[in-house]
């Protein structure tokens, strides 16, 4: 499945719905807290110190209204020769304490910045290496764009998360600190600001309720539309070849108008949240300046130390209601964003969280080694050309085996797991069952069968790509258990069927094989397999750049780099899977006379389609629906005249 393209929607569509925690949720935060705190603690503590001092300045400057105005400007109006030294020593100090506050703010903006940024870059590298370590069904099982999507999209919802969770306190202390001072001024009219905040608070829970399924359908659709435009891209070459270019267009169309009017309907309703909010807010402020003026002027006869107040006390309150409803507006919306975000930052924990490849107490290891003039092997850091497994021995020390390529099971059973997340309580459907091989040093095995013969499953065993359920595998007489995965897998070198090139010249992509070759290393691998002559008719020669998987190169070519790079990797053994079916009749002969001497003196493991490339090997096994039904050389079964002989001879279809 192609990656899910990140095609811009609204951004943050449900900000103004009304999200409920999921399960798991609080959690989820939690966790994300502490993977901050490893690493910004102290920034963290910096920024909250930032926020507490640029909420008191902010205060401070609203209650700086009422001293202006009562303590300055009501006794000055009444002086005949105003001394204005004394406001002007006030504003100065107010005007410092307002600079140190815009400090503070641009101290955390940029602190959080670095948080948030730095936070992130972890999550990917830590989330990319530990995918490193995953098994291959992790990647069966798991759709690749949704992988994709969790290194883009979910990664990216933790930003705005992160960035957040310092404004929800910011907006909370905020609330806090305006909230006593308002009763501090006024009880009756902090009264009244808390019941208007409450109506606030409803009206916004009922819009978001009424948006939020509209929104749930907006992103449904617009995942449909992704979709399908990824199938258009990686599939062109099917719709031209095909004319479903006018199809397509009106099935995108249609696919766009869903959209197109869910997003509608979703912001018709959410849009009017903010308006609605704002208009509120600004009644709040008329509501409390009417009620409050008729304080001031005493208009309703109630005790002066009740209700009165002073024109600085309900100017200075007035300032305060805008600092209340603008926060109380803000945190539905943080929490919003902290809430939708955490379905995304569970996503990116379920990566971390996932079980990883485990040797378990698999302890033997793959080294060079020497052989000494009596015959006994010696461990060496250099190449040498001949391998021996390292194996522990129970006084601590260590002997070396010799290592062949022999690969035998007995009785092997085994069944691809199931995803549990997709499919609960689905049952796995078996498909090897009771495998018996024998294989000797040195020989080239060969397995055909028809397709869902169970031919790649055995080569993904030998790689211990996934366990049995039943049964052994051994490799040199040794448990393959009780073999390290990465000493297993580096003894044998394996060509796909579908080749892979990276991004990078020739030279980077068949010294992938072995990072630490020479040029002339690589050089010699291409020509073991006959491709260094079309790469050198490449314009840059082995410095070509390659891109798009090599989309430059034909497949057969895509295919020969492929083999050069398991080439220079030199492995003592080799899995050869359909390693040649792209490549014309003329360049086969090529590639199979490298081959050969690629095989030489390895054990060899091929799976075939064309079984005219295999009637040298020395034993060939016939799959058929999991089981091995025919065994030996080609002579030998031809004269069976049984499957392989139906295959051989064109009369069997299905090969």
């Amino acid at each position: 499945m192609p990656p899910t393209m990140n095609v811009q929607g609204p951004r943050n569509p449900q900000r103004h719905a009304m999200a409920k925690m999921p399960a798991g949720g609080m959690k989820t935060i939690r966790r994300l807290l502490s993977y901050i705190l490893i690493n910004y603690k102290w920034s963290l503590v910096a920024v909250l110190v930032c926020i507490a001092v640029t909420s008191v300045a902010t205060l401070s400057s609203s209650l700086f209204t009422k001293t202006l105005i009562d303590d300055y400007i009501m006794p000055l109006m009444e002086q005949d020769q105003p001394d204005y030294r004394p406001l002007a020593h006030a504003l100065m100090i107010l005007g410092a304490l307002l600079a140190v506050g815009a400090c503070c703010s641009y101290i955390h903006s940029r602190l959080m910045i670095n948080v948030s940024q730095g936070t992130l870059r972890r999550l990917r590298y830590d989330v990319f290496g530990h995918m490193q370590k995953l098994p291959i069904k992790y990647f069966d099982q798991h759709a690749h764009g949704d992988i994709m999507s969790v290194y883009t999209n979910d990664i990216d919802t933790l930003r705005q998360m992160i960035s957040s969770l310092p404004n929800l306190v910011s907006s909370v202390l905020t609330i806090t600190l305006t909230l006593i001072s308002m009763f501090v001024l006024s009880v009756p009219l902090t009264i009244l600001t808390i019941l208007m905040s409450f109506i606030m608070v409803f009206t916004t829970r009922k819009l978001g309720t009424l948006s939020a399924r509209y929104f749930r359908a907006q992103q449904e659709n617009l995942g449909k539309m992704n979709g399908f435009i990824e199938e258009m891209l990686t599939g062109q070459k099917v719709v031209k070849t095909f004319c479903y270019e006018d199809k397509a267009i009106a099935a995108f169309q249609e696919l766009n108008e869903n959209l197109r009017a869910s997003v509608y309907n979703a912001n018709k309703v959410a849009n009017i949240v903010m308006p609605v909010n704002g208009n509120l807010s600004n009644l709040v402020y008329v509501l409390t300046a009417i009620i409050g003026a008729a304080l001031a002027l005493n208009a309703f006869g109630v005790p002066t130390l009740l209700a009165a107040l002073s024109i600085g006390t309900l100017v200075s309150f007035l300032t305060l209601v805008k600092n209340f409803t603008r926060p109380v507006s803000e945190v539905s919306q943080q929490i919003n964003s902290i809430i939708n975000a955490v379905a995304g930052a569970s996503r990116v924990f379920n990566i971390l969280d996932a079980k990883v490849e485990d040797d378990g107490d698999a302890d033997v290891t793959l080294v060079n080694a020497r052989e000494e003039a009596d015959g006994q092997l010696s461990e060496t850091s250099q190449e040498t050309g001949v391998w021996a497994w390292k194996v522990p021995q129970e006084d601590g020390s260590f002997r070396l085996q010799r290592q062949y390529g022999e690969v035998d099971f007995f009785g092997v059973d085994f069944s691809y797991p199931v995803n549990e997340e997709t499919d609960p309580g689905k049952q796995p459907k078996q498909v090897l069952f009771d495998i018996l091989l024998d294989t000797d040093a040195g020989q080239k095995i060969a397995v055909v069968g028809g397709t869902g013969a169970g031919k790649t499953t055995i080569m993904n065993l030998i790689n211990r790509f996934y366990d049995i359920q039943d049964g052994k595998i051994e490799y040199d007489h040794i448990p393959i258990t009780q073999i390290k995965r990465d000493d297993l897998r580096r003894s044998l070198g394996m060509v796909l069927q579908e080749t892979h090139l990276f991004t990078g010249t020739v030279m980077e992509n068949i010294r992938y094989g072995k990072l630490e070759a020479t040029d002339e290393e690589c050089i010699e691998a291409a020509k073991l397999v006959n491709a260094d002559d079309f790469i050198r008719r490449l314009p840059n020669g082995y410095n070509t750049l390659l891109s798009g998987d090599g989309s430059n190169l034909s497949q057969g070519e895509r295919q020969l780099i492929a083999i050069a790079r398991t080439a220079v990797a030199n492995p003592p053994a080799l899995i050869l899977d359909e390693a040649t079916s792209s490549i014309d009749t003329r360049t086969e002969r090529l590639v199979q006379q490298g081959m050969d001497r690629l095989m030489q003196g390895r054990s060899t493991f091929v799976i075939a389609h064309r079984l005219s490339t295999i009637r040298n090997s020395d034993m060939i096994i016939v799959m058929d629906h999991g089981r091995i039904i025919e065994r030996g050389s080609h002579e030998s079964l031809l004269e069976k005249k049984g499957k392989y002989y139906q295959l051989y001879t064109g009369n069997a279809m299905g090969l």
